[in-house]
């Protein structure tokens, strides 16, 4: 059910309002499409162990949120959830210092820190061995 927005504004652009869409069920589009914009999928759970299931029940795992002030239930998400980024008590942050990306089907490696730079390199094995005997014991290690 669209609580708020959900309707293309009549202006000229690209813009979409805010909006906010619950009793979400498996069966919806929403479900098991990645939406981005402004748009809130609210889903309801009976406990953190629903909850979890519900998150990961999607083929994407770009981020997550959920608020709670249990640190218990905090630790059992963050270990539990299936997504690149955890947020408690509070929406998507981004600093260049951390990795940015997500798991599944959101995406290949990480963006940003020194994880996001080494996703960009190719690392290389390099091993010479001793043309004479074939010897691989006595290899000239190469970086």
């Amino acid at each position: 059910m669209i609580r708020c927005g959900g309707k293309r504004l009549d202006r000229p652009g690209w813009f979409y309002p805010p909006t906010v869409i619950t009793d979400i069920r498996r069966d919806m589009p929403i479900f098991c499409e990645e939406v981005f914009g402004p748009v809130a999928s609210v889903y309801r759970a009976a406990d953190i162990d629903e909850a979890i299931e519900i998150a990961n029940a999607t083929t994407f795992g770009l981020g997550s949120n959920a608020w709670t002030r249990d640190e218990s239930e905090q630790q059992r998400f963050i270990d539990g959830i299936e997504a690149g980024q955890v947020f408690i008590n509070g929406m998507v942050v981004s600093y260049p210092e951390l990795p940015f990306g997500g798991i599944k089907r959101s995406g290949y490696g990480r963006e940003l820190s020194g994880h996001g730079i080494r996703e960009f390199c190719n690392a290389k094995t390099v091993w010479i061995g001793s043309p004479e005997t074939g010897d691989s014991s006595g290899g000239t290690k190469v970086e």
